[in-house]
C-alpha cells in the first residue's frame, strides 16, 4: 500500500503534540501523509477519501513496478518495531458485537528523546543528550466497533499512576513496578513504549491493541505537507516568559494556518495559553487534532512526486510502532478504518483529575470515561439507545453449581471524599454464601476504588460463573467484564453499593453520559479558540 496515504492517516489519529519543553507530537506528521495519497492517486475532489496502492506509488515516484517494491521493502526497513506490551498482565480483548465487529484501541506517544541533532536543536535541553526519554504526550484514541465514532482521551504527562513490572525485550532487564505511584511519563523509559501501553491497560482496564510513537523531529519533517493546520488564539501571544520558558510560538490574535516547526510550537505550549498547565497544552493539541483532520478531507493538495517520495522518508524514519503496524500497507489499512469516522463523529477529552501537590491524579469522572470506552459508548452522546448498556449474551460455557463457584469478593466502595465502607467485602459475600455460593470469600487486603459494581473473570471458561453471580445479586450482565487482572471470579463492590442488601444499578440515562470534566471537543467545532494567558500577550 502507498506509504503515503498510509501514514497520512496513521498521522491523523497520533496530532498528539509534544509540550513546551517535552515531546513533540504525532499529529503533524500524520496529516502530511494523508495529503500526500489523494491529490496523486485521483484528480482533486472536496471531500474524497484518499484511495492509494503500492503500485500507483511506484509508478508516480520512480516509473516502474519493480522499483516500486523495492521502494516500498525501503520505507518498510525505515519503520522501527517495539513489543507492544511489556507486562506480565494485559487486558483481554472486548467480546465482538452482533455483527463480529469489535473496537480498535491506539494509544498516540509523542517522545521527547533528545538524542539526534535535530531533536536536540528543536527540543532544547542538549544537557539530556542521550538521557532517557520521557512520554510526554499520550492519547488514547478508540475507534467504536462499527466505525461510527471515534474517542480520544489525553493524559496529562504528570498524571501519578502506578507503573507495572515490565520487560525490556532487547535485552531482559526487568523493571519492578513502581514504589508507589509515579509520572506516567516515566513509563516510556522502562523498557520502551510497550510498558507505557502496559501502563495505561493496568490504570484503565481497556484493551490496546496498537501504539505509535513519534518524536520532535518526526512532527516537524511531517507538517509542512498538509499545507498549514488553522488554530486561533483569542490575544496576540508570545510563549516565552522573563526567563526563556515556552514553546516561542508567536502569533497574533486570530487563525492562522501553523506548519513546520511553528505546528510543533503550538503542540508544545503550556505557558501563555489558559493557566499554563499541561491541561491547556492538552486543550490546544485537540484543537490541532480536529482541525487537521478537516484540513485532511477538504484539502488534499500535495501532487508534487519528489515531495511525495520525501515525505514518505521523513514520515517512515520518525515512526516507531508494534509488530501489527510494522508495514506501510498495514499502516494504510488502518489509516482507511480512521477514515471512516466523520469529523462530528469525533470527541477529544482529558482524562478527568485533580491536582496533588504540583502534580494530578485520576477521579472518579476518569473512570466513569474509561467505562464509556471499555463498553464501546459514543463520547458524543449520538448512540443509539438500544447500544448504550450493551446486554452480555449467555456464556457459550455453562456455569458451574453455585456451590463449586469460588468468588472472591473485594471492596471497592472509596471515593475522591469519602473512605471505603468497613467490612462491606465481608457483607456482601455473606450474602453470596447465602445465595448458594458458598465458596465466597472476602479479600480484605485489597483496597479499591470503583464506582460501579462489577464481577471480573479472567478466561472464557469462567465466563458462565461470573454471570451467575452477577445475576444472583442482580448485577446487570453489562457489569461483567473479562480482564487478565484477576485470577477468577472477582466481584468487586463499588461505590454505587455502599449499603443494603439490594443492589441498585445506576440509571443509564446519566451513567453513561461523558463528564463534563473530561472538557470534550467536538471534531467538527471551527469556532474554538485558544484563551491567552494575559502575561504572554504583546502588541
Amino acid at each position: 500500500m502507498r506509504g503515503d496515504g498510509t501514514l497520512q492517516d496513521v498521522r491523523r489519529p497520533r496530532e498528539p503534540g509534544g509540550d513546551d519543553g517535552p515531546p513533540a507530537a504525532d499529529g503533524p506528521g500524520g496529516d502530511g501523509e494523508a495529503d500526500a495519497g489523494p491529490v496523486i492517486r485521483r484528480p482533486r475532489r472536496r471531500h474524497r477519501v484518499l484511495r492509494w496502492s503500492a503500485a500507483t506509488l511506484a509508478v508516480l515516484i520512480l516509473g516502474t513496478a519493480g522499483a516500486g517494491y523495492l521502494y516500498y521493502r525501503h520505507l518498510n526497513s525505515n519503520i522501527e518495531k517495539d513489543e507492544l506490551n511489556l507486562g506480565d498482565s494485559k487486558v483481554a480483548e472486548p467480546t465482538p458485537n452482533a455483527a463480529g465487529q469489535t473496537p480498535l484501541n491506539i494509544l498516540l506517544i509523542g517522545s521527547d528523546a533528545r538524542d539526534t541533532k535535530e531533536n536536540q536543536e528543536l527540543g532544547g535541553a542538549r544537557e539530556t543528550f542521550g538521557s532517557t526519554p520521557l512520554a510526554d504526550v499520550q492519547m488514547l484514541v478508540h475507534l467504536s466497533a462499527d466505525r461510527s465514532n471515534m474517542s480520544v482521551i489525553s493524559m496529562p504527562r504528570d498524571t501519578l499512576v502506578e507503573i507495572p513490572k515490565c520487560t525490556d525485550p532487547d535485552d531482559g532487564k526487568v523493571y519492578p513496578a513502581s514504589n508507589g505511584r509515579t509520572m506516567v511519563n516515566q513509563s516510556l523509559g522502562h523498557g520502551g513504549p510497550g510498558c507505557t501501553v502496559a501502563t495505561w491497560e493496568q490504570l484503565t482496564g481497556i484493551h490496546i491493541d496498537h501504539f505509535m510513537m513519534v518524536d520532535f523531529a518526526g512532527v516537524v519533517s511531517m507538517a509542512d505537507a498538509i499545507g498549514g493546520v488553522p488554530v486561533c488564539v483569542d490575544a496576540n501571544i508570545h510563549s516565552r516568559d522573563s526567563q526563556g520558558h515556552g514553546s516561542g510560538l508567536k502569533l497574533t490574535k486570530g487563525t492562522h494556518a501553523v506548519k513546520g516547526e511553528q505546528a510543533l510550537q503550538w503542540l508544545r505550549t503550556r505557558y501563555g495559553f489558559e493557566d499554563g498547565s499541561d491541561l491547556a497544552r492538552a486543550k490546544a493539541q485537540h484543537m490541532y487534532m480536529t482541525s487537521m483532520v478537516r484540513e485532511l478531507r477538504e484539502n488534499a493538495t500535495l501532487s508534487n512526486p519528489n515531495k511525495l517520495r520525501k515525505l514518505a522518508e521523513k514520515a517512515t524514519e520518525a515512526l516507531t510502532v508494534d509488530p501489527g503496524l510494522d508495514t506501510v500497507t498495514k499502516l494504510y489499512d488502518l489509516s482507511a478504518e480512521l477514515r471512516k469516522v466523520k469529523p462530528e463523529r469525533i470527541t477529544m477529552t482529558t482524562m478527568p483529575n485533580r491536582y496533588v501537590g504540583a502534580r494530578v491524579e485520576p477521579t472518579e469522572d476518569a473512570e466513569k470515561l474509561f467505562r464509556l470506552v471499555r463498553e464501546d459508548i459514543a463520547l458524543d452522546g449520538k448512540d443509539a439507545q438500544d447500544k448504550k448498556r450493551p446486554t452480555a449474551t449467555a456464556s457459550a460455557e455453562p456455569a458451574a453449581a453455585d456451590d463449586e463457584i469460588a468468588v472472591q469478593v473485594r471492596n471497592g466502595t472509596r471515593t475522591d471524599t469519602r473512605a471505603a465502607v468497613a467490612g462491606r467485602a465481608n457483607t456482601v459475600a455473606e450474602l453470596l454464601v447465602d445465595e448458594g455460593f458458598t465458596r465466597a470469600v472476602a479479600d480484605n487486603g485489597t483496597s479499591l476504588s470503583e464506582d460501579r459494581t462489577v464481577v471480573r473473570y479472567p478466561s472464557a471458561d469462567l465466563e458462565g460463573d461470573a454471570q451467575a453471580v452477577a445475576k444472583a445479586l442482580g448485577i446487570p450482565a453489562s457489569s461483567v467484564e473479562r480482564t487478565t487482572n484477576v485470577s477468577g471470579v472477582t466481584l468487586v463492590v463499588g461505590a454505587d453499593w455502599r449499603e443494603g442488601t439490594a443492589y441498585r444499578a445506576p440509571e443509564d440515562d446519566e451513567d453513561d453520559k461523558t463528564p463534563a470534566s473530561a472538557d470534550a471537543l467536538n471534531g467538527a467545532d471551527e469556532e474554538a479558540c485558544m484563551r491567552v494567558d494575559p502575561a504572554f500577550t504583546w502588541s
